[in-house]
């Protein structure tokens, strides 16, 4: 029988370099995945999989995508949250109003409204699994990425708070740091970079299959490295 035989994973970023990976290797261990991204030019063809267009910014529309995955599913037992923004280069001292709130919005607002809508469903199933993707970044500031480095640490932080409200409720939270991650998208914005030492999608996806799994039903509030090479 497959790991995630029937299971129902409510999936962010899904359209994304990463989300692809994880999406095929849920839906080829037997998952339904009820797949979250703000545009869908192109839907995937499987049954296993609803693509769903949604804000995370909208807290009404997130509320939807909880209630239009009960509908057609009855239950979540996963949420697996890979939506974020990388930005910067300037000194706190030189931070736009934009960039920083910017940041604020897609690393921390976004991950709030959407957890929010879950968690109660999970906790009145009394299982569930939120995985979500943190960065190293969020432990290790660099420089002049002050909105970028804070934003993701403010995140890192709601994920162990949730993990201790969760405690002893057969609902786990837990974030995963990597480092650079090698997607077309990132390696067309460096071109120059040394992608040698860049996290392969593929480790990341088995990692976030593994934390999901009953497995790991005892790892609650991880802040788990992942950093390639480097």
């Amino acid at each position: 029988m497959s790991a995630f035989c029937d299971q129902v994973v409510l999936l962010t970023g899904a359209n994304g370099g990463l989300g692809e990976i994880v999406t095929r290797q849920f839906i080829d261990d037997g998952a339904y995945v009820v797949a979250v991204d703000k545009h869908w030019p192109h839907p995937p063809g499987s049954q296993r999989i609803l693509p769903v267009d949604l804000d995370l910014l909208d807290p009404r529309q997130c509320r939807r995508a909880v209630n239009l995955t009960l509908e057609k599913q009855q239950r979540i037992d996963m949420l697996v949250h890979l939506v974020g923004s990388y930005g910067g280069g300037q000194s706190v001292a030189e931070t736009s109003d934009e960039t920083w709130y910017g940041m604020f919005d897609s690393n921390l607002h976004a991950t709030f409204n959407l957890c929010r809508e879950v968690l109660p469903h999970m906790l009145r199933q009394g299982r569930g699994r939120i995985v979500a993707t943190g960065s190293k970044a969020g432990v290790n500031p660099q420089r002049n990425y002050g909105a970028y480095h804070v934003s993701k640490a403010a995140m890192h932080a709601l994920m162990r708070v949730m993990a201790l409200e969760c405690r002893g409720t057969g609902v786990t939270v837990n974030a995963i740091l990597p480092n650079t991650i090698d997607t077309p998208g990132n390696r067309g914005a460096m071109p120059d970079a040394d992608t040698a030492k860049w996290v392969k999608p593929n480790s990341i996806a088995q990692l976030i299959l593994y934390l999901a799994s009953e497995a790991a039903s005892e790892i609650n509030g991880a802040l788990i490295p992942i950093y390639g090479k480097s």
